[in-house]
């Protein structure tokens, strides 16, 4: 039997607000929502491990991604994480951009906040004159915005 990766399907965010994560992915970054629904909570708790999990979920696409946002409602003890860069399990979804600076604002509408200004990479190599700047949501997604020289 062969084992063999046919694709990737979807990236998912665990989020506090999925209204809010919805209108940053579809108004922000140019996904159309194809779909917003509960799921069966014994399904979700057999998938998950979670005990008492409840959910929505919504899916977001583009042509080059599928994005999974999901809100749970319980258990009542779930956290928020505030990972950095630097913490094992950190993750975080990058797009590449015409204007870095433009984006930066047309985002911040969205709650995205750049961690620092965007820097310019000034070595050589692939990525000589690439401007770069992490962004953080409300929800503590990381995105990463790449603006290669034209």
């Amino acid at each position: 039997m062969q084992h063999e990766i046919t694709a990737t399907n979807h990236t998912s965010f665990t989020v506090a607000d999925l209204g809010r994560a919805i209108a940053l992915f579809r108004d922000g970054l140019g996904f159309t929502l194809t779909s917003r629904a509960g799921r069966d909570p014994a399904s979700i708790q057999t998938i998950t491990g979670v005990d008492g999990a409840e959910v929505e979920i919504a899916y977001l696409h583009r042509p080059d991604q599928t994005v999974e946002l999901i809100e749970y409602s319980a258990p009542a003890n779930r956290v928020t994480v505030h990972a950095r860069p630097c913490d094992v399990g950190f993750a975080h979804i990058a797009f590449d951009v015409r204007d870095i600076d433009s984006v930066i604002t047309h985002l911040a509408v969205f709650g995205a906040v750049p961690i620092s200004p965007p820097y310019v990479n000034k070595t050589g190599g692939p990525n000589a004159g690439v401007r770069v700047s992490y962004l953080r949501t409300p929800d503590k997604i990381t995105i990463e915005l790449i603006e290669r020289p034209a």
